[in-house]
């Protein structure tokens, strides 16, 4: 009987600990995830900051060179609008079968990555 009661109390205690394994390597797979989206973030909000002041230095660029081509400053900002405008009408054409999708999958990728 006191045979039976020991590998009964091995047993518990086994199980405890293949508990506390399994506990504490959850934990660390959630850190290891969050630590991966949380710095995947940070890249995308520093690349998309960068790419943001890129396009107005440019687009400011472009506007001073065709206002001195046309001889209108103002009309060089509205031909620049009317290019970024254009740009934005054909991304917004193709947000739901090509700019959605991708950012779908980007964020499936990094989520089981």
């Amino acid at each position: 009987m006191d045979d039976l009661k020991e590998k009964t109390a091995d047993l518990a205690d086994h199980v405890e600990d293949l508990a506390n394994t399994f506990y504490k390597l959850t934990v660390v797979k959630i850190t290891q995830k969050a630590t991966n989206i949380a710095s995947n973030l940070l890249l995308v909000l520093s690349i998309t900051i960068i790419g943001f002041l890129i396009i107005l230095f440019v687009g400011v660029a472009l506007a001073l060179w065709l206002g001195d081509v046309v001889g209108s400053r103002a009309g060089g900002f509205l031909i620049t609008a009317g290019i970024f405008g254009i740009v934005l009408l054909i991304i917004a054409g193709i947000r739901k079968k090509i700019v959605f999708p991708y950012i779908r999958n980007l964020i499936i990728r990094k989520i089981y990555d």
